[in-house]
C-alpha cells in the first residue's frame, strides 16, 4: 500500500517550519550542534589555566595583565550530527482514523527534512518483528531526502513489532553523534524501557514521538462490539473477544490509559528523555511546535 507522504502543501509548510525554526529558539533542532568537547571554532566557551604544552597563542593577554597568570581561551566545537529516525511498522500503527501510519510517516518526513535543513544526517530505520531495516542510504541533502520519502510511501506496516530487540539489536546505532527518534504508538508488550536504555548506554539524544488515533485517546463506543487484534493472527486468535461496552468500562479504559502514559512520562523523565503524544489528526506543525500554534502562513 502506497501512502502519499509529499506534495506541494505539505513541502511549503516544512519549508516555512525550517525557516522559524533557524529563529533563536529551544529544541532539537537550530543549526550546528555543540560537541561535549572544545575545539577551534570562533565561539568562545570557557577559560582554563595553562598548563605546558598548551598552544600560547590562545593565551588570554589581557586577563594576564588583570591577574598575572596565565588563562588559555576555549571554544565549542562544532561537528554535524547524524539523526536515527525509527519507525514501528506494526499493523497497530496502520489503524486508526485517521491512520496512524500515515501520521508517523508525515512526522518522520518532517523531522528527516528538518534535519537536512539543519545540515545534519538521516537515516531512517524500519522497525519489523524483532529487527531493524535501514532504508538504504544515509540522506545529506535535499535530493537524497526526496528519494527516502518516496520509499517511505511504500513502507508496509503489519505484522508485530519487538521495539526492544529493533533496537538492541540493530547494526548501527551510532555512539554519541545525535538524535534518535523513535515513532510508535508504544502499544507493546516488549520490554521499551530496555530499549531506551540501551540508546542511554550509547549516548543518543532520544526524542519519543507515540501516535495514538482519536478513538485510543477518546473513546466513545457502546453497546455490543467485537474487539479484533490488529495483530492478530486470525479470528481465532485469543487476543480478539466480544465485550459489551458500558460507561463503567470505559472509565475503566481510560483510569488504565492513562496510568500507561504516566508510566511513560515518569521513565522518560527519569533518564532526561523527550517524550510527548500526539493524535493522527494532529497538524504537522502542532507536532513540530506543540499545542497552540498557529501563523498566518500555516493553517
Amino acid at each position: 500500500m502506497k501512502r502519499r507522504i509529499l506534495d506541494g502543501d505539505f513541502l511549503d509548510r516544512l519549508d516555512a517550519a525550517a525557516l522559524l525554526l533557524k529563529t533563536p529558539m529551544t529544541g532539537f533542532f537550530g543549526g550546528s550542534r555543540k560537541a561535549r568537547s572544545y575545539g577551534n571554532t570562533v565561539e568562545f566557551a570557557d577559560f582554563r589555566e595553562y598548563a605546558p604544552g598548551d598552544d600560547i597563542r590562545r593565551i588570554d593577554w589581557n586577563v594576564y595583565a588583570r591577574s598575572e597568570k596565565y588563562f588559555i581561551k576555549l571554544f565549542t566545537d562544532e561537528r554535524q550530527m547524524h539523526n536515527r529516525i525509527m519507525i514501528d511498522c506494526s499493523a497497530s500503527m496502520a489503524c486508526g482514523q485517521p491512520e496512524k501510519a500515515q501520521a508517523a510517516l508525515k512526522i518522520a518526513a518532517a523531522f528527516g527534512y528538518l534535519s537536512v535543513c539543519s545540515m545534519d544526517r538521516v537515516s531512517y530505520e524500519l522497525m519489523k518483528d524483532g529487527k531493524t531495516e535501514e532504508l538504504g542510504f544515509t540522506i545529506t541533502n535535499k535530493d537524497t531526502f526526496y528519494r527516502a520519502a518516496q520509499k517511505l510511501e511504500t513502507t508496509d506496516f503489519e505484522g508485530e513489532t519487538d521495539l526492544e530487540k529493533s533496537i538492541v539489536n540493530m547494526k548501527t546505532p551510532g555512539y554519541d553523534d545525535g538524535l534518535t527518534i523513535i515513532i510508535s504508538d508504544f502499544l507493546t508488550e516488549s520490554n521499551w524501557k530496555k530499549a531506551i536504555d540501551f540508546l542511554m548506554f550509547q549516548r543518543r539524544e532520544i526524542l519519543m514521538i507515540q501516535v495514538l488515533s482519536p478513538d485510543e485517546l477518546f473513546p466513545n463506543l457502546d453497546g455490543r462490539i467485537q474487539m479484533i487484534d490488529s495483530e492478530a493472527a486470525g479470528p481465532g486468535d485469543d487476543r480478539n473477544m466480544r465485550i459489551v461496552m458500558t460507561k463503567k468500562l470505559v472509565k475503566a479504559y481510560q483510569r488504565a490509559f492513562d496510568e500507561y502514559e504516566q508510566e511513560l512520562i515518569d521513565f522518560c523523565a527519569s533518564r532526561n528523555v523527550t517524550f510527548f503524544t500526539v493524535s493522527s489528526e494532529d497538524s504537522i506543525e502542532k507536532v513540530i511546535f506543540g499545542k497552540g500554534y498557529e501563523t498566518e502562513i500555516i493553517k
